[in-house]
């Protein structure tokens, strides 16, 4: 069992020589670089169009639409034309340091996507200076000679110059889904961008690339429709929506009733205004976005390329992963194992092929193959004939007839010819079929064979030929009387890190199901070897169709091991599952698992071996086919979901004294109702921004994340019990504020001095609820040893800018402040640290009750 053959890498070297001897016997040269050059000043190159703004542009058209932007240059507008030249500059420049903060962020996560887009740019392979070579897609021009192969996608509109058992499926144009066969002797030799290549390979000559394809027109029409926003993406929409007609009506009202009072308009607008500034959440959706791009841009970083945003949520939540075996579990190198010659009933190792028999039986398993090997188990059945054979009499002969693997369970049938008509018949497939067509079925000693192949984990297949000369191709090949030759084993030895990562799946509370195309025998050997947990609970693909849909959500729950599956199997299992509110990651790397693929929340192809279709239906590509990738995407996934979480529950809290210290002053006519202006309002804007958007993204994952269960699909960001949290957090430190505002009153200190005090104890409750809310369950203590450097540096300037604002003599004028003395400026520290530390004694009553259940304590990482 030394020869194990690897996969794609190895089909990939053998289409090159292929398409070298193809080019060689054809006379195909491919353009010269000269050539190509010349194109491409005349033409273009191949992408299809999508008319996109520069992204500064856009950029600066979503600050014009920013509501912040818009309060601060109508406050800036006030202010000046009042002759307030110092507030009203300070304001302008403000709105230019919004806008550099927005921009900053935007392009930071422009950046993470586009390195995205980049690195998942397609690819193709073409012949160019008489050389194979692999291009983007983007790269081609008309003329260009491109080599196509199964399982691929076909990158521009072209003429066929040669095929070789070449079938295209071209639904994406047409809407039909049978496969179409075409050659260069076809009436039809053309092929379209975007089709799929479901058998063979062939040579094609570029004739149209970009807008010139026919793919262009429903390429804007896809570009028209509408993404629809993911459930979070909805609720953090919903509730900044809400919060800005709630920001809108107070704003009205608050300058209604200051006009009434006063009948001065402009003052009366400015306190609307910071009014209006302080209800306005704007920071949640940028850190949003923020969240999820740099999400994207981190999984990249660590092998897993994410296709666009929404999937980041998603992963965080997946419940169920289904995993195909081969090269899933399994490392996809194929070992011709065991043959056994039905004539000598005779065993014999697969790399020690000497009796004839033994030898003739590879042979027709040879024939029965392509003649330009893609599958792994195709190409071990190749080398094991080269390796074996005396006469290598391929040349010879010539496919004139296939019939694809199909049937259930599948089977596939080649015939050849040669010059003096004589033919061959060969037939590989599951045993069960093969022994069917060969008037076998129920052959005791046969099954036993198999059986016994089977439980070692091989995967087995059955070879026959036919002796009949065949005129006219009947439709089915089952109609073909077929001669039993024997069976052969392939042993594909389990990855060796795959216990390792179905435990942290099952750590992590997500149900593993293994879906894959093998019979029932050789599923549960590889699933005995692995402990995989709940091999007794099986099904196979017949058994999933026969069951209503209701039947077979009820069952898809318990079930965990699906053998003999197909791909109308594999799909009713993913909406099964969907069905019963699973969030579902599907694993396949075959143009047969697309349809699944396409289907599950979470399509994970395999970024080496997986075929191009199946890259494309999926949301999620391992690039280095590696399951242990989406535990770390999965990790991350709920990393980002549960930083999200604690950033927006910083801004709930944060905003709730920030709205009571501008509004209760106001409405119930205190000493000092205009305490904080737009001035004091923006620079806490300033502070909250970074904070929520940098610093909590910055946090690492707790290590009990991948311990706990996914959250539900149907679950809202915040429980009733995180949403109260927040708001008594915001409460009270609003409390402890506007007590301190009282206790200035009535010790005589001046607004100035009252404004500084509440303003410095407002900033060191921001920089104290910054360190607390870094975990909802462990001390400050304990997060404060945890790396996090943006932490120091965003706190580090806040004091700078606080410590500046209160005793440099042109800042504290512009902000209105009074130097606080150092008593002043530790009560307000003091006042600012208490109204939040309390929350320490919570967090110390949830970990001891979790610690009196017997559950085990949680650290960070």
């Amino acid at each position: 069992m030394s020869n194990l053959v690897g996969s794609r890498s190895s089909i990939r070297q053998a289409v090159i020589i292929i398409a070298l001897e193809l080019m060689e016997l054809y006379g195909i040269q491919g353009l010269t670089t000269e050539e190509v050059l010349k194109i491409k000043q005349a033409a273009g190159t191949g992408t299809v169009s999508k008319k996109k703004l520069p992204g500064w542009v856009l950029s600066i058209a979503g600050l014009a639409k920013e509501p912040m932007i818009l309060l601060l240059l109508l406050a800036s507008g006030v202010y000046l034309s009042n002759g307030e030249w110092q507030d009203g500059l300070f304001l302008a420049a403000s709105v230019i340091l919004v806008a550099t903060i927005s921009f900053f962020q935007e392009a930071r996560s422009r950046r993470a996507l586009d390195s995205l887009k980049v690195f998942n740019a397609p690819k193709c392979r073409v012949i160019r200076d008489n050389v194979v070579s692999d291009i983007d897609v983007a790269e081609l021009v008309v003329g260009d000679a491109v080599i196509i192969e199964e399982g691929g996608l076909i990158p521009a509109d072209g003429i066929i110059l040669h095929a070789n058992d070449f079938s295209v499926n071209e639904s994406v144009l047409t809407g039909e889904s049978m496969p179409i066969s075409k050659s260069q002797e076809s009436s039809d030799r053309l092929v379209y961008q975007g089709t799929a290549v479901i058998t063979g390979l062939a040579i094609i000559k570029v004739t149209a690339t970009g807008q010139g394809t026919r793919l262009n027109a429903i390429g804007e029409m896809i570009d028209s429709i509408k993404v629809e926003k993911t459930p979070l993406e909805t609720q953090i929409n919903n509730f900044v929506t809400k919060m800005a007609i709630v920001g809108s009506i107070v704003f009205l009202l608050v300058w209604a009733l200051n006009y009434l009072n006063s009948a001065n308009l402009k003052d009366s607008l400015l306190k609307a205004l910071t009014m209006a500034m302080s209800v306005l959440p704007e920071e949640i959706p940028v850190a949003f976005t923020t969240f999820m791009a740099l999400g994207a841009w981190k999984l990249m970083n660590i092998g897993v390329l994410v296709k666009n945003m929404r999937t980041v949520e998603a992963l965080g939540s997946a419940s169920v992963i289904c995993v195909d075996k081969t090269g899933t579990i399994t490392q996809n190198k194929m070992a011709l194992a065991k043959i056994w010659p039905v004539e000598s009933k005779v065993v014999s190792d697969g790399d020690k092929l000497t009796s004839a028999l033994d030898i003739a039986l590879i042979e027709t398993a040879m024939w029965a193959s392509e003649p330009i090997p893609f599958d792994p188990m195709e190409v071990a059945i190749h080398h094991a004939y080269s390796e074996s054979t005396q006469i290598d009499r391929r040349a010879e002969f010539k496919m004139i007839h296939e019939y694809p693997l199909s049937g259930k369970p599948p089977m596939m049938t080649h015939i050849f010819a040669d010059k003096s008509g004589n033919q061959i018949i060969a037939s590989k497939g599951a045993p069960e079929a093969i022994m069917a067509v060969c008037g076998l079925n129920g052959d005791h000693h046969i099954t036993q064979v198999i059986e016994s192949m089977s439980i070692k984990g091989f995967r087995v297949l059955g070879v026959a030929d036919s002796e009949y000369h065949i005129n006219t191709f009947p439709d089915n090949q089952q109609e073909i009387p077929f001669t039993f030759k024997g069976l052969i084993s392939f042993y594909d030895p389990p990855k060796d890190n795959i216990q390792g990562v179905l435990q942290s799946f099952y750590d992590a509370g997500i149900d593993v199901k293994i879906i894959t195309g093998d019979n029932q025998l050789t599923s549960v050997a590889i699933a005995e070897q692995i402990g995989f947990k709940g091999r007794e609970d099986l099904i196979d693909g017949e058994r999933v169709m026969l069951l209503s849909n209701e039947a077979l959500i009820n069952e898809v729950g318990r079930l965990h091991l699906f053998t003999r599956m197909f791909p109308e199997a594999k799909l009713r299992v993913v909406k099964a599952l969907k069905a019963r509110d699973e969030v579902v990651a599907m694993t396949g790397d075959g143009v047969n698992d697309a349809p699944a693929l396409k289907a599950a929340h979470i399509g994970v192809a395999m970024g080496k071996k997986g075929t191009e279709i199946a890259k494309e239906a999926a949301t999620v590509i391992l690039l280095k086919d590696d399951l242990q990738g989406m535990v770390q995407a999965i990790a991350l996934g709920r990393r980002i979901y549960s930083n999200l979480k604690k950033a927006i529950r910083y801004i709930i809290s944060i905003h709730i004294p920030i709205i009571l210290i501008v509004f209760i002053p106001l409405a119930l006519g205190w000493a000092y109702p205009n305490l904080f202006t737009p001035v004091h309002v923006i620079f806490l804007e300033l502070v909250m921004g970074p904070t929520c958007s940098l610093v909590y993204e910055n946090e690492p994952m707790e290590k009990n994340t991948m311990q706990q269960k996914p959250r539900p699909i149907s679950s809202t960001f915040f429980s009733f019990q995180e949403l109260t949290i927040s708001i008594i957090q915001g409460l009270v430190i609003s409390c402890c504020t506007l007590l301190l505002y009282q206790y200035a009153v009535r010790m005589g200190y001046s607004l100035s001095t009252t404004r500084a005090l509440v303003f410095s104890s407002l900033i060191f409750a921001n920089i104290t609820l910054t360190l607390v809310n870094r975990s909802f369950f462990y001390s400050i203590i304990t997060t404060l040893r945890i790396k996090n450097n943006l932490v120091t540096l965003i706190i580090g300037l806040t004091l700078l800018l606080l410590i500046m604002s209160l005793y440099v003599t042109p800042v504290n004028r512009l902000f209105g402040f009074t130097s606080l003395s150092l008593p002043l400026f530790t009560l307000s520290a003091g006042v600012g640290f208490l109204s939040v530390i309390w929350y320490e004694l919570f967090k110390w009553y949830v970990r001891r009750n979790k610690h009196l259940h017997g559950r085990p304590p949680m650290a960070m990482v």
